[in-house]
């Protein structure tokens, strides 16, 4: 049976917790995500901790924001553990995320445009004018035009991203929630079915399948109601 496209963000409090999580799901899901508190307690170690013998696809995290030298130097850096994926902020602006799609030819470059914890006032207050959803967009296109060939964005702007980059372009969605949990701190969330209907390619989810008392279990039901939706 061919996994699900879910994500599961292994935010574990350690590495021996975050290595079980990541043996219990990876039957049911296709990636793991590690962030950067995580990879910044254990280091490059947690990517072989996580992935195990399974090869499932492993998700960096980092949101590398700098100067385009320097994000240069930190995507050569972790290129090496071989992700499959790895995040930098759009806001970053095209040369550095040009800098990043050079720097790791064999790793997808995901731009992440808004954070899904952002409202439109926190949006105002840090000077980006309009919605989220225009932000998102101008912040998608620029992203593919450097070179970019996945997006993070949240499930609420999904249909209008794809819309406006076409379908060769992997889009990436956090604040995917199951119907019936718990938002927590995610501004702008969806069910899984949602997303993907709406052209999402691949689902984080966090809490409601590590929160769980059981994630493998909770990691297959949800794969299940994708593949019957």
């Amino acid at each position: 049976m061919t996994p699900a496209p879910i994500a599961v963000a292994l935010d574990a409090p350690d590495l021996e917790t975050a290595a079980r999580w990541a043996s219990l799901v990876t039957p049911h899901v296709s990636t793991v995500k590690v962030g950067l508190e995580l990879y910044l307690r254990y280091g490059p170690d947690v990517i072989a901790s996580v992935q195990g013998a399974s090869g499932v696809k492993v998700f960096l995290d980092l949101k590398l924001h700098d100067i385009p030298n320097t994000v240069a130097g930190a995507t050569r850096a972790v290129a090496r553990l071989r992700p499959a994926i790895l995040t930098v902020h759009a806001s970053g602006g095209p040369a550095m995320i040009q800098a990043a799609v050079e720097a790791a030819p064999h790793t997808e470059i995901a731009a992440v445009t808004v954070l899904t914890s952002l409202s439109a006032a926190d949006l105002a207050a840090i000077g980006v004018g309009g919605s989220p959803e225009d932000a998102v967009r101008r912040l998608a296109v620029m992203s593919v035009e450097a070179g970019a060939k996945a997006l993070v964005c949240s499930p609420r702007e999904v249909a209008g991203v794809r819309a406006a980059v076409g379908p060769g372009i992997t889009l990436i969605t956090p604040g995917v929630r199951p119907a019936g949990a718990d938002s927590q701190d995610q501004a702008r969330v969806a069910t899984p079915e949602q997303a993907l209907a709406d052209g999402a390619d691949l689902l984080v989810i966090g809490r409601p399948i590590t929160g769980s008392a059981d994630p493998g279990a909770t990691a297959a039901s949800i794969a299940a109601s994708l593949r019957r939706s």
